[in-house]
């Protein structure tokens, strides 16, 4: 039977309703694969700052009637990917379900925008037991409403809390020639970060089928390194046959992406929203497409014109890469607008505002 899994989630929920809210108590809904990052860190240190609470940890493939109590009588729980067994888990009205979504903004359609009939349902269901979807914009909220089939007043433009992470103070240099190290390149060189993002049509997956990196190098390998980070799903279809640790380096199992998107110098990506964050940083942005008209008619699509919209210029072929790069040609001029639609305000704050909403309770 369809969704019985998350089915028999909500039942044993409802076994420990009986139970009181603690209103100190706070729940993370995490996978256990996964290290505690990002947004939901930045929530907990947060509230970390205002007093004591009690933390706990909900792992998704973790069962047991201790996580299922803690998570029932918990104050606030917050989640930061989807979790479709939250659809049969109606938590008492003390409690409020916090979705704070992984990813910057919006780019490419996802959820409800390209669900089939049974799917928006689930998702309904999901949204009417959400009591806040935090966005990073006013200017988005239709379509998050459609992506996550919830009601538009519920979804609360505070900002993204991973982003405080560009306004600490970080030693560039140190994770630099820890970077470095780790690849073994030159210090000197500067870095371009290559992030492209999986393909449905199989043959445009392998990177280096499109990409010249013989004369990439040749032209621009004084100067620049090139820092090769993947999909995880592009591993299947990717051949690595070119000889990586003299021409480029595969940094897809680096631990922070934030901190390579820091010591970058350029972004190389395509369709991912890696470019709403690197945006951020005022650093030139080249969108190498090869495959631009397969992938607007056959896959997901847009929330905006891709062409017109993206803060970058946009490449189709090898040769004109590396001539972007080499005559520092980047359209940058996109840049602002971007931004102006994907966030309402950059300023380092985002945690705090969440924290200070739930605590004036939705004020």
């Amino acid at each position: 039977m369809k969704y019985f899994k998350h089915k028999i989630y909500g039942y044993l929920f409802s076994f420990f309703k009986i139970f009181p809210i603690k209103t100190n108590r706070i729940s993370f809904i995490i996978d256990s694969g996964e290290s505690f990052k990002g947004n939901l860190d930045y929530i907990k240190k947060e509230f970390e700052k205002r007093g004591n609470f009690d933390f706990n940890f909900f792992y998704k493939d973790k069962l047991s009637f201790s996580s299922f109590k803690s998570l029932a009588t918990s104050k606030y729980v917050f989640l930061n990917d989807n979790f479709f067994p939250l659809a049969f888990m109606n938590f008492k009205n003390e409690t409020k379900v916090v979705q704070l979504w992984h990813a910057p903004g919006a780019s490419k359609k996802f959820g409800g925008s390209v669900a089939s009939e049974s799917e928006l349902e689930m998702l309904s269901k999901i949204g009417k037991n959400t009591d806040y979807l935090i966005s990073s914009s006013k200017k988005i909220e239709n379509y998050y409403s459609q992506a996550f089939q919830i009601d538009k007043e519920k979804i609360i433009p505070l900002g993204l809390p991973r982003i405080d992470y560009y306004f600490e103070n970080h030693d560039l240099n140190k994770i630099k020639l820890e970077f470095s190290k780790r690849y073994g390149i030159d210090t000197n060189k500067k870095i371009i970060l290559y992030a492209p993002t999986f393909r449905d049509e199989k043959k445009y997956n392998n990177v280096f089928d499109f990409l010249d990196l013989k004369k990439f190098n040749d032209v621009l390998g004084d100067e620049y390194v090139l820092a090769l980070r993947l999909h995880p799903k592009i591993k299947d279809f990717y051949q690595d046959d070119i000889g990586s640790s003299e021409n480029y380096v595969d940094c897809s199992d680096y631990p922070s992406e934030q901190e390579l998107m820091m010591i970058s110098d350029i972004l190389i990506t395509d369709y991912s929203s890696i470019m709403i964050e690197f945006a951020i940083l005022d650093k030139p942005i080249l969108f190498f497409v090869y495959d631009l008209d397969n992938y607007l008619n056959s896959e997901r699509g847009f929330y905006y014109d891709f062409e017109k919209t993206v803060p970058g210029k946009l490449v189709y072929s090898s040769d004109e890469l590396i001539n972007a790069i080499e005559g520092k040609d980047f359209d940058k001029y996109k840049m602002s607008d971007f931004l102006g639609t994907q966030f309402d305000v950059i300023d380092g704050k985002s945690s705090e505002r969440v924290v200070d909403f739930l605590l004036n309770n939705g004020e």
